[in-house]
C-alpha cells in the first residue's frame, strides 16, 4: 500500500531567487506591482506542480510570501497598525512599509520589529495588536486568492495558515488588552475564512501551531484551549471543511492529551525535533484521525536514512493505523534550498549524501511507496564511510582542559587596563563591520572567483575600497574603525572558505528574511585552519589611520548555526573544532598589532532549545564556554567585542554576560530598546552598544531620534559602559543613506557629551 504524503510548506524566493531580485527592482521602482505579481504567481505555480507531478497528496497553498507569513496573517486578519494605514499607499506598498519601514512623500514610519523563527535563522515579522483593533477577514484574502490560484492549475491545495494560538502567542500588544482579549475575533475571523475557503472547493484547512512546542503554561493551554473549543465544531458544521492541527519545531508534550481530545482531522507531529513525538503517540491517538508524521528533516540537507525512517515507522503503527499514517516533512522547506540540479561544481560522489527541498518530496514518495530500488540504493549509501576523522583536530580537542575557559585578568581589571590604553572618549562610536557592498565590490569578487582577474587586481581593488572606508569614517569622526569587509561574502561563507572540513554549494540559496538571502556553507569533516584568513586586511586597514582599527571575525556558534551540520557528530564537538580554529586567528591577529578584535556571535540564541528546562544542558552549557575558549588567551590590553541580532536577549542575558566579552552590541531599535530593563536587572558587567538605529530599512534616522534613544539608554546603562552604534552590520544598504544615517549617531554621540 502506497502510504498518503504531506509538505508543510515549499521554498519561494525561486531557484535562480527570483523573487529577491524582482522585489528589490520594485522597491527601486524599476518593475511595476503587476510585473513582480506575475513573477511570484510563476513560483508558486512551480511548486505546486513539482509536489503534484511527485505525487504528494496534501500540498499547501498560502505558503508563499513576498516578505513573511506571520506579517501575510497580520494583513489578513486586518491587525495593521494605523500609522501604515495612515501612508495611504497601495496594499502592497502598505505591507512592505511595515516589513522594513517607509521614509518618503506619504510620511515617516519604522518597520515593525523583526525576531527569529523559533529556533531557525529565518526572521518574522512580529504583529502588533492595539486596543482599538478587531480581527476581520481583510477584503485582501490572500489565502483564498492563492487556493483558487491552484485550483485553476487543476491542483488541490489544502490553505496553509499560522493557527490563531501562535499568531496572538507571538504578538506584541500595545495597550491594556492581551492575547486572550482578540481570542475570540481571532476565532470568528478564522472561521470566516474557512467558510470562503470551503465555498471555493476547499475540503482541508491546515492551521499551523507551531508555539505548542514551548513550555506552556496552565493560562496558555487555557487560551489554546478557549479558540479552539468552539472553532472546531463550528468549523465542521459551519463551514464545513476538515482541520489539520500542524506542529513542528518540537513535540507538544504539555499538551498532547487536549490536543487529541479536541477533535481534528489531522494532527501534525514533528519526529525529528520532537523528542518526545513518539513516546506521546505510545500513550494513544484518536481514531479515524490523521497523523501527518513529520520523518523527513526539513531544516537539514542530508539524505534520509531509510531504514531508520522505515523502524520509526513500524513502532508508530504500533498505535496509530497504517492507513491512517501521512507520511511528511517535519517543517516547512523553505529552511533548506531548492534542488541539488542546480549544483554543477560538486561532484556525484558527494551531492548523493545531499537533500535539498525536491529531493525531500522525493524521499517521502519513495518512503510511503516503498520503492525496492530506492530502498536498496538508500542501504548502499549508508554503509558507505563518508568522511574520516581528522586525527590532529581530535588531538587538539582532547588537550582542551578547564583553563582554556578562563581569561585573566577578571572583567573590572581589564576594563580599568583597557581605558586606560585606549583613552576613548565618552559614548564611543563604532559600527558593526560591513559597509554597503556596491556593484562593484560585488563584480570585483566575482571577478576573482572565475579567474578574470588576479589576486593583485583584486587585493588593489579591495584597499582602495577600505582607503576610501577609512577616509569616510574619520571625516565622519567615528571613534572606532572597521575595513568595511569589502573581501567578505558572508559573514560564515566567508570563513567556511578557508576551513577545512566545509563544503560550498553553487546555488543552495535559503531565505533568511525578506529578500535576504544566504547560502549556508556544509560541515562536510572535522575543521580546522590552515592559515591566516582576515590578519592581511587587517593589517592593512590599520596602516591607513591612526585611530583604532576593530578586526572582524564570526563567532564558533554562529558560524555552525548558520551552516548545515553534520548529523554524525555532536553539535558541541564540531562547535569547539571551530572554536580552536578562530581562537588561531584572534591569537594572529593579537601578534599583528590589532588591538580591537570583534568576533560576532549573532546566531547565539538562535539554537537555544525552546523548552526552558533543555536550556543549559543541552545548549548554553557549551554554547557560552566554546565563545571564551576563541578569546581566553588574549592579553588584557586586547579588547574582545561581540555582537547579536534579532533574538530575544532578555532570558539570557546573564549567560550572555558569562561569555566574558569586553563589549557587547545588541541589535535593539526594532525591539524599542526592551533589553535596557534586562541589563540593568542583571547587573550586566560587560559594556555595552545596544543599536540606535535599524539598519533593515532604508530610512534615516534624525539626530533627535538617535539623542533620545541614547538618552533613554542612560537611565539603564551607566555612561562608561555606554557605546554608540547601528545594530546591524550596512552590508545591505546604500551609500548616501549610510553617510546620513552615521553622520547623525555621531552628532547624537557628541551632543550627549556636551551635556546637552
Amino acid at each position: 500500500m502506497t502510504q498518503k504524503t504531506s509538505v508543510i510548506g515549499f521554498p519561494r524566493i525561486g531557484k535562480n531567487r527570483e523573487l529577491k531580485f524582482a522585489s528589490e527592482k520594485y522597491f527601486k521602482k524599476e518593475i511595476s506591482a503587476d510585473e513582480l505579481e506575475k513573477i511570484a504567481a510563476d513560483l508558486r505555480a512551480y511548486g505546486w506542480k513539482k509536489q503534484a507531478d511527485t505525487g504528494i497528496s496534501f500540498i499547501p497553498s498560502n505558503d508563499f510570501s513576498f516578505y513573511d507569513n506571520m506579517l501575510d496573517t497580520a494583513f489578513l486578519l486586518g491587525a495593521l497598525p494605523a500609522r501604515y494605514k495612515a501612508l495611504g499607499l497601495s496594499p502592497l506598498e502598505t505591507y512592505f512599509a511595515a516589513a522594513h519601514g517607509y521614509q518618503g512623500k506619504a510620511g515617516d514610519v519604522k518597520a515593525l520589529p523583526m525576531k527569529k523563527w523559533f529556533n531557525t535563522n529565518y526572521h518574522y515579522i512580529v504583529p502588533e495588536l492595539s486596543d482599538d483593533m478587531k480581527l476581520a477577514v481583510s477584503t485582501q484574502n490572500k489565502a483564498l486568492s492563492e487556493f483558487k490560484e491552484a485550483k485553476s492549475l487543476g491542483i488541490q491545495t489544502i490553505p496553509s495558515l499560522i493557527g490563531p494560538y501562535t499568531f496572538l502567542h507571538l504578538a506584541t500588544y500595545t495597550g491594556s488588552k492581551k492575547a486572550l482579549d482578540f481570542a475570540g475575533s481571532a476565532a470568528a475571523a478564522y472561521l470566516e475564512l474557512a467558510k470562503s475557503l470551503s465555498e471555493a472547493g476547499a475540503e482541508w484547512i491546515s492551521l499551523a501551531e507551531p508555539a505548542l512546542v514551548f513550555d506552556i503554561s496552565s493560562k496558555e493551554k487555557d487560551l489554546f484551549i478557549s479558540i479552539y473549543k468552539e472553532l472546531i465544531s463550528k468549523l465542521h458544521t459551519e463551514a464545513k471543511i476538515k482541520i489539520s492541527l500542524q506542529t513542528y519545531f518540537g513535540d507538544i508534550r504539555d499538551v498532547y492529551k487536549e490536543v487529541c481530545e479536541l477533535g481534528f482531522d489531522a494532527i501534525g507531529l514533528d519526529f525529528i525535533e520532537g523528542k518526545k513525538s513518539l513516546e506521546l503517540v505510545k500513550t494513544g491517538f484518536p481514531q479515524n484521525t490523521l497523523l501527518l508524521a513529520g520523518i523527513i528533516n526539513g531544516k537539514n540537507i542530508w539524505r534520509a536514512d531509510y531504514q531508520n525512517k522505515i523502524n520509526l515507522l513500524e513502532e508508530i503503527k504500533k498505535t496509530v493505523a497504517e492507513e491512517n499514517i501521512v507520511l511528511g516533512t517535519s517543517c516547512s522547506l523553505l529552511h533548506v534550498p531548492y534542488t541539488t540540479a542546480s549544483e554543477e561544481t560538486l561532484t556525484a560522489d558527494i551531492l548523493e549524501y545531499f537533500s535539498f527541498a525536491e529531493e525531500k518530496i522525493q524521499e517521502l514518495k519513495e518512503l510511503a511507496s516503498s520503492d525496492p530500488a530506492a530502498l536498496q540504493a538508500n542501504k548502499k549509501l549508508f554503509a558507505k564511510q563518508r568522511v574520516a576523522k581528522d586525527e590532529t583536530v581530535q588531538n587538539s580537542l582532547a588537550k582542551i582542559t578547564e583553563a582554556d575557559f578562563v581569561r585573566k585578568p577578571d572583567f573590572a581589571e581589564r576594563e580599568r587596563i583597557q581605558h586606560e590604553t585606549f583613552r576613548l572618549p565618552l559614548f564611543p562610536t563604532t559600527t558593526i563591520g560591513s559597509f554597503p557592498q556596491t556593484k562593484e565590490v560585488r563584480a570585483n569578487r566575482a571577478a576573482f572567483k572565475k579567474g578574470t582577474i588576479t589576486r593583485e587586481q583584486y587585493v588593489e581593488f579591495n584597499q582602495k575600497k577600505i582607503t576610501e572606508c577609512i577616509k569616510l569614517q574619520e571625516e565622519l569622526g567615528l571613534d572606532v574603525l572597521v575595513h568595511g569587509e569589502f573581501e567578505r561574502n558572508d559573514m560564515v561563507e566567508y570563513f567556511g572558505s578557508q576551513l577545512n572540513g566545509y563544503l560550498f554549494t553553487q546555488n543552495a540559496w535559503v531565505q533568511s528574511y525578506g529578500t535576504r538571502c544566504v547560502k549556508p556553507p556544509v560541515v562536510w569533516g572535522d575543521v580546522s585552519r590552515n592559515k591566516p584568513m582576515t590578519v592581511e586586511w587587517s593589517v592593512y586597514a590599520q596602516s591607513q589611520t591612526k585611530k583604532i582599527m576593530k578586526g572582524m571575525l564570526t563567532g564558533p556558534v554562529t558560524i555552525l548555526n548558520w551552516s548545515f551540520p553534520r548529523e554524525d557528530i555532536s553539535l558541541k564537538e564540531q562547535t569547539q573544532q571551530i572554536a580552536l580554529a578562530i581562537r588561531e586567528e584572534v591569537l594572529d591577529l593579537e601578534k599583528n598589532g590589532i588591538k580591537i578584535i570583534q568576533i560576532d556571535e549573532a546566531a547565539l540564541r538562535e539554537k537555544l532549545p525552546l523548552r526552558r528546562s533543555d536550556w543549559h544542558k543541552e545548549y548554553l552549557d557549551w554554547a557560552i564556554p566554546a565563545f571564551r575558549l576563541v578569546h581566553s588567551k588574549v592579553r588584557p590590553e586586547t579588547q574582545i567585542h561581540t555582537h547579536m541580532c534579532y533574538s530575544e536577549f532578555n532570558d539570557i542575558i546573564r549567560d550572555i554576560d558569562a561569555m566574558d566579552a569586553d563589549v557587547i552590541t545588541f541589535e535593539a531599535s526594532r525591539a524599542d530598546l526592551k533589553i535596557l530593563d534586562a541589563l540593568k536587572e542583571a547587573n550586566f558587567k560587560t559594556e555595552v552598544g545596544p543599536g540606535v538605529y535599524d539598519i533593515h530599512s532604508a530610512r534615516v534616522p534624525s539626530v533627535e531620534e538617535i539623542t533620545e534613544a541614547l538618552k533613554k539608554m542612560l537611565t539603564k546603562v551607566s555612561k562608561e559602559k555606554l557605546w554608540v552604534n547601528p545594530d546591524c552590520g550596512l552590508k545591505t544598504r546604500g551609500e548616501e543613506e549610510t553617510v546620513a544615517s552615521l553622520k547623525n549617531l555621531v552628532a547624537a554621540a557628541k551632543i550627549l557629551r556636551e551635556g546637552k
